[in-house]
């Protein structure tokens, strides 16, 4: 900024000049003073170090981990501490469960008779009080997860596609595995095994000998089919749905036991009884679950009453059992079976009938006509 002063005609230029550059400077000075005021204004305080940040810094990357990592910490199950493969489960408080183990507590609580509690903050649960948290199970499901065989990352929905059809070094087994090869290795090394695979050339007799164990084999699994479908043709065949209902013994130490309410099946009164493991002192301690059970006949026969009988899950039950039948002679005497095995597949499917309020199956009893 530039301030003229012009000298008064006829006036000194000596006195003059001296008050002008004065005036000059004072005026010079005035307005740099100005500037600062309003820059000042402007830019504000300068920030104080110590002060936290108006906005959101972003860290680096080293320091807080990736979003995936910070994101299993906040949505794994609070009982085993992995992330959920199916459903998710909340208590009333919202800490989450996976489906496994939220059966499990439930479970565990049948066994000791207690009410499941959250292992977090500890309030009841139950089927009627726990809900799904289907906004978990989507995020949970698009979080990436390691191929086990190429172990590259993919999102949890669509890996088990990808494991069973798209992955190249997926474990699989010669097309002529039916006559006996036991190869097994990645999925793009299996043209290369069958151009030069030895089994299409074993002769004749090599063949049979293999041939002949799987009919053993297919023979077994054949053998109940047919069973079945003799029992059906029978004249007297009837079936009901049971339900059992968990009771306690009175001894010291009580252990819990099922029962079903009298039914009528072929003009007879028959109990279902079933038992947790042999009824053994701490089945809550044990990892590994059973469930075994006894047919009884109420009513007084004035023969020998030959029955075979099987178990089969309910219509609304998704339990799976494989059936087997059994065969008994019923008479005053002899009015009770052995306790049998429920043949449900592992502990899983025991829980899962623990956890329920109470367990309904379908029962078969065929009379044998002689």
């Amino acid at each position: 900024m530039y301030v003229g002063v012009a000298a008064a005609p006829g006036s000194s230029s000596a006195g003059l000049g001296v008050g002008a550059v004065g005036a000059a400077v004072e005026a010079v000075a005035g307005v740099a003073a100005m500037q600062e005021e309003v820059g000042i204004r402007r830019e504000g305080p300068e920030p104080d170090p110590d002060e936290p940040p108006k906005k959101r810094v972003k860290v680096p990357e080293g320091e807080s981990g990736k979003l995936e990592e910070r994101l299993y910490s906040v949505l794994c199950c609070t009982v085993c501490l992995d992330l959920p493969k199916a459903s998710v489960y909340q208590c009333t408080n919202g800490h989450l469960m996976c489906a496994g183990c939220f059966i499990h507590l439930l479970a565990d609580s049948r066994l000791k008779e207690e009410q499941a509690t959250c292992p977090n903050c500890r309030c009841e649960i139950s089927k009627n009080l726990c809900c799904r948290n289907l906004a978990v199970e989507k995020a949970v499901s698009e979080l990436p997860t390691e191929c086990t065989f190429c172990l590259k990352q993919f999102p949890r929905s669509s890996l088990e596609r990808h494991q069973k059809e798209e992955c190249q070094d997926r474990v699989t087994q010669c097309k002529y595995k039916r006559i006996g090869c036991p190869w097994q290795g990645p999925f793009h090394e299996l043209p290369a095994h069958e151009s030069e695979c030895s089994h299409p050339t074993k002769t004749g007799t090599e063949l049979m000998g293999i041939l002949g164990e799987m009919d053993q084999n297919h023979h077994r699994d054949m053998q109940l089919y047919n069973s079945i479908f003799s029992l059906l043709c029978y004249e007297k065949i009837g079936f009901t749905e049971v339900q059992f209902r968990p009771y306690r013994t009175d001894d010291f130490i009580t252990r819990l036991y099922y029962e079903t309410p009298r039914f009528t099946v072929l003009n007879q009164t028959w109990v279902l009884k079933a038992r947790v493991n042999d009824s053994e002192r701490n089945p809550n301690l044990s990892c590994k679950r059973t469930l075994s059970f006894q047919l009884i006949l109420k009513s007084k026969v004035n023969s020998v009453l030959e029955c075979s009988f099987l178990l089969l899950k309910g219509p609304y039950d998704d339990v799976r059992i494989k059936p087997v039948i059994h065969h008994h002679s019923f008479s005053n005497d002899a009015n009770e079976t052995d306790y049998v095995p429920l043949p449900i597949s592992d502990s899983v499917e025991c829980n899962k009938l623990l956890a329920a309020k109470n367990i309904n199956l379908r029962l078969f009893i065929f009379q044998v006509q002689k």
